[in-house]
C-alpha cells in the first residue's frame, strides 16, 4: 500500500511558530551568555522564557504597524515579559537573530533529509542483492550493448547515494554557523566571548569573519548539495520510467488495488510517482541557482537574499524530503519483471 506524504515535523520546522521559537532561543542564549559575564542581571533569561507564550498572530499585528519583523517579535516578547525584556537584544542586530535561527532550522532539516537518504539506500541495496544474478541487457545510447545484471544498476544507485550522503553532511557542517557580532559584524556592542558562548548553547559555531550577515556561500553549498541529491533521485526515477514503458516492460512502479491510470484508458498503469519526482528535481535545481545569486550582496549586506531564502530553503528541503520518501516507496514496492528482462536480452539472438 502506498504511503501518504505526511511529515508534520518538517512542516512545523518552517512554520512561523517554529521560526519565532528559534528567534527566542537565540535571544535567550545571548542573554544567558551576558548573564555569565555580569552584563545583565542573573536569571533574566529564565524569567523571560517562563513569562512568554509566542503568538504568531500577535507578531503579525505588530509587524503591520512597525513594518519590521524582528522589532515586532521583540515588542511581543516585551508585552509579556515586561521591563526585563529590555535586556534582550542588547548589542545585537536583527541579522544575528535571523541568520542564527535559519542555521538551526537548516541543520534540523538536513538531519531529516539524511534519514530519508538512508531509507532509500537501504531499499536500493536490497534490490542490488536480490537481483545480483538477474540478467538483463545493458544499453548505451538507449540501444542494446552488452549483458549486465539488474543488480548492477541498483548497486550503482547505492554508490551514488553514499556520495550524496557525504555531500549533505558536509553541507550541514558548513551551514551550522551563526553570528552574534552585532551591526556589520564588528563586535561593537558585545565581545566575541558572548557570541561563542551563545552559539555553543545552540550547537553552532561562530562565523569566523562576518559582515552584518553570515556569508551566503554557505547557503549556496547547502542548496547545491540538495540539488545534486535531487538529481540522483531523478536519475533513478527516469530509469524506472524507461523500464515501465510498454515496449520495454522490465520493471514497474507499485500499483495498488483500486488504483486507476486513466479516465479514458482503463488498461493504463502510468509511472506517475517517478514522473512527479522528475518534475520536483527541476524545482530543487532552480533553488540552487537562486542561492548562487545570493552570495554577492552590497557591501556589508543588503536584504535581497532574504526574500529568496524565505521561499527557497523551506521549499527545497521539503521537496527533496518528499522526493526521497517517494522514491523509497517506489523501490520498496518495485515490480521487477525478470522474464521480460531475459526476453529483451534474447531479442537479438545472442
Amino acid at each position: 500500500m502506498l504511503e501518504r506524504y505526511t511529515l508534520p515535523q518538517l512542516g512545523e520546522l518552517w512554520s512561523l511558530q517554529r521560526q519565532y521559537e528559534t528567534w527566542l532561543d537565540v535571544e535567550l542564549a545571548a542573554c544567558v551568555a551576558m548573564e555569565r559575564r555580569g552584563l545583565v542581571p542573573e536569571g533574566v533569561a529564565r524569567r523571560v522564557r517562563e513569562a512568554v507564550t509566542l503568538d504568531p498572530a500577535r507578531v503579525e499585528e505588530l509587524e503591520a504597524i512597525v513594518r519590521h519583523d524582528v522589532i515586532a517579535f521583540l515588542q511581543h516578547v516585551e508585552e509579556q515579559a515586561g521591563p526585563e525584556a529590555r535586556h534582550l537584544h542588547l548589542g545585537m542586530t536583527s541579522s544575528d537573530v535571523l541568520d542564527t535561527s535559519l542555521a538551526m532550522r537548516m541543520v534540523e532539516a538536513m538531519d531529516l533529509i539524511v534519514g530519508e537518504v538512508d531509507r532509500l539506500r537501504t531499499a536500493a541495496a536490497a534490490l542490488a542483492r536480490a537481483h545480483r544474478a538477474t540478467p538483463m541487457v545493458g544499453r548505451s545510447h538507449g540501444i542494446h550493448a552488452e549483458p549486465t545484471t539488474a543488480g548492477m544498476v541498483f548497486a550503482l544507485w547505492v554508490g551514488e547515494l553514499d556520495r550524496d550522503r557525504a555531500r549533505l553532511l558536509a553541507a550541514r557542517a558548513t551551514v551550522a554557523v551563526g553570528k552574534v557580532s552585532g551591526a556589520v559584524g564588528t563586535y561593537s556592542g558585545l565581545p566575541p566571548e558572548v557570541e561563542e558562548d551563545a552559539l555553543g548553547q545552540l550547537d553552532l559555531s561562530a562565523e569566523p569573519v562576518a559582515s552584518q550577515v553570515v556569508q551566503r556561500d554557505r547557503h549556496a553549498e547547502y542548496l547545491s548539495a540538495l540539488a545534486i541529491t535531487a538529481a540522483t533521485v531523478e536519475k533513478m526515477a527516469v530509469q524506472v520510467r524507461h523500464w515501465q514503458r510498454t515496449e520495454v516492460g522490465e520493471a514497474s512502479e507499485p500499483f495498488r488495488k483500486g488504483q486507476r491510470g486513466s479516465s479514458a484508458m482503463p488498461h493504463k498503469k502510468n509511472p506517475i510517482l517517478t514522473e512527479n519526482v522528475t518534475g520536483l528535481a527541476r524545482l530543487v535545481r532552480g533553488y540552487a541557482g537562486m542561492a548562487y545569486e545570493n552570495v554577492a550582496l552590497w557591501h556589508e549586506r543588503d536584504i535581497s537574499h532574504s526574500s529568496v531564502e524565505r521561499v527557497a530553503v523551506p521549499d527545497a528541503t521539503t521537496a527533496l524530503h518528499f522526493m526521497l520518501r517517494r522514491m523509497s516507496i517506489v523501490l520498496e514496492g518495485l515490480v521487477v519483471h525478470a522474464d521480460r528482462m531475459r526476453a529483451n536480452l534474447d531479442m537479438t539472438g545472442g
